[in-house]
């Protein structure tokens, strides 16, 4: 027994000096005993990533471990190598970290491999964060331990995007969490997406040659190209060769359709398109002739919308096809709400490898609003890396947006390793960034989430509006329980200015989707106006404090725009003053009924009432707007009983880009017997449409006129046809109208 517990004795003592022995400490009491060492040659001017390395442990503990080439490595006792990997090929972005008793050698593929292996080291081993631009986190490196390592990755997405500015502003935070600093890397810069009309623009085309745009019933449109007109390939072929020649470094250049389903359907296109079993046949045999006239570069094209599905003529191997996400439910995964594109991309990948996923991660019609789609992040990261594509663009805001931070870096990182642990990814961050405050900020993206996936009917869309979900995840009960999660969150890092600013941008979504809630009136609470100890209705003060609490951090933060359309927070914070003063207004239309002679579609569940409701609209189509496509606004509103009346106003909404349109003109008429109506007056459109009208905007139609006693107003407002050179000519055009004000 004796000798059996001397045996135990000597092994345990065995396995603690081995331990002891593999694993390492870089500094020790201010000390080091390693040398970060890079080749003679150094070809692959390793040395600035070697700067990078020496400069964080530096930070870490205070030490800075001497940098030398590879013949000066003598006076060292250990060495961290900086190493090109031997065997690279196909595996241009392969990491390998590991350690040779109490040497580390971090080697890559490329001088860039060897830079995401830096990284990737600092932060798996020594745990070092970059949770945003100028916001870092490590430990004292003393205190850290490295055990042995035999680390080796490759990523299989290649080409890693997340469409921020907080990346392609500042590259170094790009590099620590190896994705783009562009977009469109490689890419000529005039042409990366939607290029028929830079190719071949209508205003020097197509008066003199129709034929060489899409036929949409009988007339020729310059919405598309016509794809199997000779004379448009040889012209576009022109201008690739001249893009080209004028941006010798880029390897890539799109050759792609514009942004809009109006596709050519004449005799020639047709007959491919049923061959093919898809529109993208006449895509595919276009852009397959341009690649082989440009063997050594890459001719990407968009698999989206009307081209979205496979055809059957397989892409040449320098095509590359870019495929679009852009109709999915966002509410949960791809797989699971929208298996069209899934099927999809499975199918382009039996014709090519070389796929690119344009995906989406936010609300562009609202870049504040809440969006609760993180939990759909990783299962469609891991549905594009599983069906090889080599190449992800996620088109994130750009601008600032709803939990900003927090986005760009949970898919970056996601992009790197789609198989990480998502709910300590998120807890990293949230405490990392938030401090204090992060498990309420946790907590509050937890409820959300699990809001949104208890209504299953749901569709989360990409140009949706907060007002679709005050019945679901936005309903007044959870956003005042959002909001008092945000208030919590303040609390825990009241003496910390810098995190409390974090905080205050952070519930943004929630401030917005509440302001959104009180212009539409939703409860007592949330509503414009609000009653005094009198009785007398008065503008509620809770809705101007909020906003302008929103507003100051907006313009504290330069967070400028509210959607991709051009709608600043400027116009936001204009318009919503504007019906604050509406609000205020005495309206003898208020809650009285409407009767629509010409029909509404689709909006607003096509109930007139809208327009007299007390409810206002904001810069979306969703948000408590009637619309009308194709025809003219024809109200009757009836006040019940002869008044005068001397002013009248409606407003209207313009989203150009939608194909939602300012009336050309509004017709006031009153009447006392519903039977003869006398005309008041008529408003002409201030700002007519143009190519540079202003995208997003609201306009008031005032009429002013000599007193008139009536009961019955009709109003008439005329729809503006869709110009010829609008992306959707050949279509119908939307008005969209709100609130009717009488006085």
């Amino acid at each position: 027994m004796k000798n059996l517990i001397i045996i135990v004795v000597i092994l345990v003592c065995i396995v603690f000096q081995s331990c002891e022995t593999h694993n390492i400490q870089l500094v020790v009491d201010g000390v080091t005993d390693y040398a970060i060492v890079v080749p003679d040659d150094d070809e692959e001017k390793l040395e600035a990533t070697a700067i990078v390395l020496q400069k964080y442990i530096d930070e870490m503990s205070g030490v800075e471990i001497p940098l030398v080439k590879g013949a000066k490595i003598k006076d060292a006792k250990y060495k961290i190598y900086l190493e090109l990997l031997k065997d690279k090929k196909g595996k241009e972005q392969k990491i390998v970290i590991k350690t040779e008793g109490k040497n580390i050698h971090i080697k890559g593929s490329s001088q860039k491999a060897i830079q995401n292996a830096v990284y990737e080291f600092l932060e798996k081993y020594l745990e070092y964060r970059w949770y945003a631009p100028g916001v870092e986190k490590n430990q004292p490196l003393k205190l850290t331990d490295i055990p042995p390592i035999d680390y080796v990755y490759i990523p299989k997405i290649a080409t890693r995007t997340v469409h921020s500015r907080l990346f392609y502003n500042n590259n170094s935070y790009a590099d620590q969490q190896k994705v783009t600093y562009q977009a469109f890397p490689n890419y000529v810069p005039k042409a990366r997406v939607h290029t028929f009309h830079k190719f071949m623009p209508e205003e020097v085309f197509y008066d003199d040659n129709p034929e060489y745009y899409a036929l949409r019933g009988d007339k020729r449109l310059p919405t598309q190209l016509c794809l199997t007109n000779e004379k448009v390939l040889g012209i576009v072929k022109d201008s690739v060769s001249s893009l080209f020649k004028r941006y010798p470094e880029a390897s890539v250049i799109s050759v792609s359709q514009n942004d809009n389903q109006q596709y050519c359907q004449c005799d020639n296109c047709n007959k491919i398109d049923i061959e093919e079993d898809s529109q993208s046949g006449t895509m595919i045999r276009f852009v397959n002739k341009i690649a082989q006239a440009f063997p050594d570069k890459t001719i990407s094209t968009l698999a989206y919308q009307y081209t979205r599905k496979p055809c059957k003529t397989q892409p040449i191997d320098n095509v590359l096809i870019t495929l679009c996400s852009i109709e999915c439910d966002r509410s949960s995964s791809i797989e699971k709400k929208c298996v069209d594109f899934s099927d999809d991309l499975k199918g382009w990948g039996k014709l090519t490898s070389n796929i690119r996923i344009w995906d989406y991660t936010t609300q562009f019609t609202n870049f504040l609003a809440p969006f609760p789609n993180l939990h759909t992040l990783q299962p469609n990261i891991q549905l594009f890396r599983d069906n090889n594509a080599r190449w992800v663009f996620e088109q994130h805001s750009n601008n600032p947006s709803e939990l900003f931070e927090l986005r760009s870096y949970v898919t970056a990182k996601l992009l790197w390793n789609p198989d990480l642990d998502f709910n300590e990814l998120l807890i990293d961050f949230t405490n990392g960034y938030y401090e204090e405050a992060g498990t309420y900020i946790k907590e509050y993206i937890d409820y959300i989430h699990n809001e949104i996936k208890k209504d299953d009917d749901f569709f989360l869309f990409l140009y949706g509006d907060p007002s679709e979900a005050f019945d679901s995840y936005l309903h007044p009960d959870l956003l005042s329980k959002y909001t008092q999660l945000f208030n919590e969150a303040e609390k825990a890092v009241a003496d910390k200015p810098d995190i409390i600013n974090r905080v205050k941008m952070a519930r943004l979504g929630v401030d917005y989707a509440v302001l959104e809630a009180c212009r539409k009136n939703i409860t007592k609470q949330y509503n414009l106006m609000t009653q005094d100890d009198s009785g007398h209705e008065v503008s509620n003060p809770f809705v101007s404090s909020l906003l302008d609490s929103f507003i100051k951090t907006c313009a504290k933060n330069d967070i400028t725009l509210m959607n991709e359309m051009g709608f600043k927070i400027s116009d936001y914070y204009t318009n919503y003053l504007s019906a604050l003063e509406t609000a205020k207004k005495p309206n003898k239309a208020k809650g009285k009924d409407v009767r629509t002679i010409t029909l509404p579609k689709k909006y607003a569940n096509e109930d007139p009432m809208i327009l007299t409701d007390g409810a206002l609209g904001g810069s979306s189509f969703y948000a408590n707007w009637l619309g009308y496509e194709g025809n003219d606004m024809e109200v009757i509103v009836d006040l019940e009983e002869s008044v005068e009346i001397h002013t009248l106003s409606t407003a209207f909404l313009q989203v150009t880009n939608h194909v939602v349109f300012f009336p050309s003109s509004v017709e006031y008429y009153g009447s006392r017997d519903n039977i003869n109506f006398i005309k008041l007056g008529i408003v002409d459109n201030s700002f007519p449409l143009a190519k540079t009208s202003k995208i997003n905007d609201i306009q008031q139609y005032d009429l002013k006129f000599d007193s008139q006693k009536v009961r019955y107003l009709k109003v008439k407002a005329k729809n503006t046809e869709t110009p010829y050179w609008h992306h959707a000519a050949g279509l119908p055009s939307w008005l969209f109208a709100d609130e009717i004000i009488v006085n």
